[in-house]
């Protein structure tokens, strides 16, 4: 386990992060989760906990005493709520303010080096949306936050679950503009920093990569389409030629069976439902959501808030859990490589 402890965020306070927070810590034996702080409102979690009838002691701290509390108490780095009692299920545009300002937290502490990485609960953009919020969404404010000299990373979404690891090269378009976005330099700079984030936070030293082709049995030689061979075969060469393990164009119906996943690292897929089916049939409830391209180690479950379901103690913890050991783990080899 990193030494550092991780820096877990509240999310929306109304969804289910607050009750999944107390879970995950509850069950952190046996699950083997690593050390944790939430950086959260003690008093709304600690009516989520009153409320669902679990014993979960709160410990308030700063950053130099979280790790160490961790095995006795959950820790909190505090947080006004902002906006009096939070009811579960209840979304209200005025928690935004805490909301964005425990991502802003998290952000702080990794980069001072107080966390040893960022995992995010569930956020609503549309609750943000009506405070004001100026960001496509999460990831695209996390980059915001990682910007330096004005200059914004360029974030890549993975999918991670044990069994696979695939990155959709265009993500939430309409199908129908996907072939329009779809270019060879996307795919070759998805490409490089898939390669490199293999090689730096997963001690991967030559990542494979499987790339897909964009329509079916990757365009059967032009007579299903000509994006295969004019853009996405070219930027395949010129990851090869950078000395990247890529290959493909593969037929996407083919490239997620057991056999075929023994034979790379990461699956680059051309659109959303390409990447996110396999792994949701593999992996539905523990699933992660890595950012790769950041300056500092974020993942989350990959799920959203499900409001529907807040405050009744049903949601299962499996996928935050997973994101807290795969974030761990991330940081671990991070240490690693830097010391080595």
């Amino acid at each position: 386990m990193p030494a550092k402890p991780l820096a877990l965020t509240q999310g929306d306070p109304a969804g289910i992060g607050p009750e999944l927070t107390l879970r995950a810590w509850l069950e952190r034996r046996e699950r083997a989760v690593p050390a944790f702080a939430c950086i959260g409102d003690p008093d709304h979690l600690a009516r989520i906990a009153e409320q669902l009838g679990w014993t979960v002691p709160l410990h308030i701290c700063d950053w130099r005493s979280a790790g160490a509390a961790f095995a006795d108490a959950l820790p909190v780095i505090p947080l006004a709520s902002g906006a009096g009692t939070v009811v579960p299920g209840k979304p209200d545009p005025a928690t935004a303010a805490s909301t964005i300002g425990s991502i802003d937290r998290a952000v702080a502490a990794a980069y001072a080096g107080e966390a040893a990485g960022i995992v995010t609960n569930p956020i609503a953009k549309s609750v943000l949306y009506k405070a004001g919020f100026k960001h496509p969404g999460h990831t695209e404010y996390l980059a915001h936050l990682a910007a330096r000299g004005g200059v914004a990373p360029r974030p890549v979404m993975m999918l991670w679950c044990e069994e696979l690891a695939v990155v959709p090269v265009t993500i939430h378009e309409p199908l129908r503009r996907v072939p329009e976005l779809l270019t060879t330099a996307l795919i070759v700079e998805t490409g490089r920093i898939v390669a490199a984030e293999l090689r730096s936070r997963f001690g991967i030293a030559r990542p494979r990569l499987a790339i897909s082709g964009l329509n079916p049995h990757a365009g059967e030689d032009g007579t299903m389409g000509h994006e295969d061979a004019a853009i996405v075969a070219p930027a395949i060469a010129q990851l090869r030629t950078e000395g990247i393990d890529a290959h493909g164009p593969y037929p996407a119906d083919t490239m997620f069976h057991a056999r075929a996943r023994a034979g790379y690292d990461a699956a680059l897929a051309m659109y959303h439902d390409q990447a996110l089916i396999p792994i949701k049939t593999i992996a539905f409830d523990d699933g992660v959501n890595v950012t790769l391209g950041l300056p500092f180690i974020r993942t989350s479950p990959d799920h959203g808030t499900a409001f529907d379901i807040a405050g009744q103690g049903i949601a299962r913890p499996d996928s935050l859990c997973a994101a807290l050991k795969l974030a761990a783990r991330m940081a671990e080899r991070t240490v690693t490589d830097t010391a080595s």
